[in-house]
């Protein structure tokens, strides 16, 4: 079976081709927001009972009231939930099966985490922990972001791409007795992933906001 999303081409758009990751992508966020906006029409009691049980989780973590990335951290939790229930879905692949919309996710966490740190302590007060506790260690703080980014990106493609590979498989081995079983495991660890993302994404970006005098609170 190929899981190489980002080489298989379907169609071509104002002369841009179209693979499967994309593809994926659009008809997740599609579903998503339909979803989201039947549960909010239908029960709108429940979705902000969802979204402040989330909030509350995201407080907890950060250690503060109404942090501003709230919104953020609750839509990739969202999303990176939706793209793994994409894998239920017959001849469908999660668009997190995908190095590279993984390393997108990672990308806007990467790009987000300074951006708050800015946006609360301005450009001299949060760039001054990157020289603590001595400019030696610049290259190593520039390095300690980079890495971990990249170990956003891995984390969730290694188990999206993993847990496609292992369901294949067994269903191909005993496709009559596996199948129902395996994808609730599947649909499981996909949440589990989100949940971790979303935590490590909290943590990056609460420990931005909480820069003081040049350190991390």
């Amino acid at each position: 079976m190929n899981f190489d999303l980002d080489q298989r081409l379907n169609l071509e758009l104002l002369g841009f081709p179209l693979n499967h990751t994309i593809l994926y992508t659009w008809l997740e966020m599609a579903l998503l927001l339909g979803f989201l906006a039947w549960l909010g029409g239908r029960s709108r009691s429940a979705l902000e009972g969802l979204l402040l049980l989330m909030r509350q989780q995201i407080e907890q973590i950060s250690g503060e009231e109404a942090p501003a990335y709230a919104t953020l951290v609750v839509s990739l939790f969202f999303f990176i939930s939706g793209a793994n229930w994409m894998g239920l879905l017959p001849g469908v692949h999660p668009p997190t099966a995908s190095l590279s919309t993984t390393s997108a996710l990672a990308l806007v966490v990467f790009l987000a985490t300074p951006y708050y740190g800015i946006r609360r302590h301005g450009w001299l007060g949060y760039g001054k922990h990157y020289f603590q506790p001595t400019p030696l260690l610049v290259p190593f703080h520039l390095l300690s972001e980079l890495t971990r980014t990249l170990a956003l990106a891995v984390r969730l493609f290694g188990n999206a791409m993993s847990g496609g590979l292992v369901l294949a498989l067994l269903l191909s081995l005993a496709p009559y007795f596996v199948p129902i079983v395996m994808q609730l495991l599947e649909l499981l660890i996909g949440q589990v992933q989100a949940y971790i993302f979303a935590v490590l994404a909290t943590v990056y970006l609460a420990s931005a906001a909480h820069v003081q005098n040049g350190r991390t609170s």
